[in-house]
């Protein structure tokens, strides 16, 4: 297999020799060229035919922003991985860039570190999102638990649903600008989201997706009483997850040992919320690479709830959908733009003609005979 084409656009004469070395030390990977700023790249795409671009947001004559707005003009298929700085700044425009296009982001490591530990973070970071927008990484079966098969009839109760929990990574935040402001705004349950982020992304993410939704959506922080109609988003650098309180639910933040090379992990939350809800639990599993969510979509289902997917067409990588697909723990899959209804039908039907929460048991309380 020929290896990946990458245009490497920065203006600092170090990232672009630090990206070129990294990247070319991967025997898949092939840097065709770089070019210092947005200008000099648009000049090169076409006789060099990049299988991907890396894009710097900050450069001269030709920033990143009007460079991808000129590349998904006149290339809209192109993958473009924004490179930008772990500030708010540099989160803003990265923001800006994923609603402009951009397939993905990756951090430029701080000036601070060692050449080897800057090299380290781009080859654990970016080398793996250049294969996955290229269709390079392969779509593994991860072993489930040997007590817990993959296909099994499941006895259901059809439980009323009292919580969502979303799970999505690459191309989450324009999966989610598209799921939650089509949530209305009288929606009768939390809804808890883990998007893989670093630390001030998340919570400028949450601003955005609030500025344009019906609902309440926040960063989560502790000890937050969970309420219907409300959305949290886990912090960046943070586990969130799901507790019990007494009659009611609330949230936790902790800095454990990341699982799955996250932190937040969608495992974590969907652990949480399986063991805090029972049955009463719909996951979603949307556009992502890696594995995350699916040995939480395991607990989910076993605990009784129902666990659905975006669909490979619509996703920007199917990795974390897709796996949860494989292990045979999807009830449906589908398009993105179709999402926000089936979450909202789902829910309101499960709640029509079901008997509310048992506080104490988390099971539903059958109604009085007539």
């Amino acid at each position: 297999m020929a290896p990946i084409r990458i245009l490497v656009v920065d203006d600092s004469v170090v990232i672009r020799r630090l990206l070129s070395d990294t990247l070319s030390g991967d025997p898949a990977l092939e840097v065709v060229a770089t070019a210092s700023d947005g200008r000099i790249a648009l000049a090169k795409i076409s006789p060099l035919k990049p299988d991907l671009i890396t894009l710097d947001i900050e450069m001269p004559v030709m920033d990143g922003l009007e460079t991808l707005r000129a590349i998904r003009k006149l290339y809209p298929k192109l993958p473009v991985i924004m490179f930008s700085t772990l500030t708010e700044r540099g989160a803003a425009a990265t923001l800006d860039a994923l609603s402009l296009g951009a397939s993905d982001y990756a951090t430029k490591p701080t000036s601070t570190g060692s050449p080897a530990v800057a090299l380290e973070r781009i080859r654990i970071e970016l080398v793996p999102k250049i294969k996955a927008l290229c269709g390079v990484a392969p779509l593994k079966l991860l072993p489930l638990p040997r007590s817990r098969p993959a296909l099994k009839v499941r006895v259901r109760s059809n439980p009323r649903i009292e919580i969502v929990a979303i799970g999505t990574s690459t191309g989450g935040p324009n999966a989610l600008a598209e799921v939650l402001p089509r949530i209305p705004n009288d929606f009768p349950v939390p809804i808890v989201v883990v998007q893989h982020m670093p630390p001030i992304f998340t919570r400028l993410l949450a601003e955005r997706l609030a500025s344009h939704s019906a609902i309440p959506v926040e960063e989560g922080s502790v000890g937050v009483l969970l309420s219907p109609g409300h959305a949290w988003i886990a912090p960046g650098n943070f586990h969130m997850k799901v507790i019990r309180a007494g009659v009611s639910w609330r949230l936790n933040l902790n800095q454990e040992h990341p699982e799955n090379s996250c932190r937040p992990a969608v495992d974590v939350l969907f652990r949480s919320v399986a063991a805090a809800y029972g049955a009463n639990v719909l996951g979603v599993v949307m556009t992502g690479m890696g594995s995350d969510g699916v040995l939480g979509a395991q607990n989910i289902r076993d605990a009784g709830g129902d666990v659905i997917i975006q669909d490979e067409a619509s996703s920007v990588v199917w990795g974390m959908p897709g796996l949860v697909h494989a292990s045979g723990l999807a009830d449906a899959a589908y398009p993105l733009d179709h999402l926000a209804t089936e979450i909202t039908r789902r829910v309101l039907q499960s709640r029509a003609f079901r008997a509310p929460l048992d506080l104490t048991t988390h099971s539903t309380v059958e109604p009085p005979a007539k």
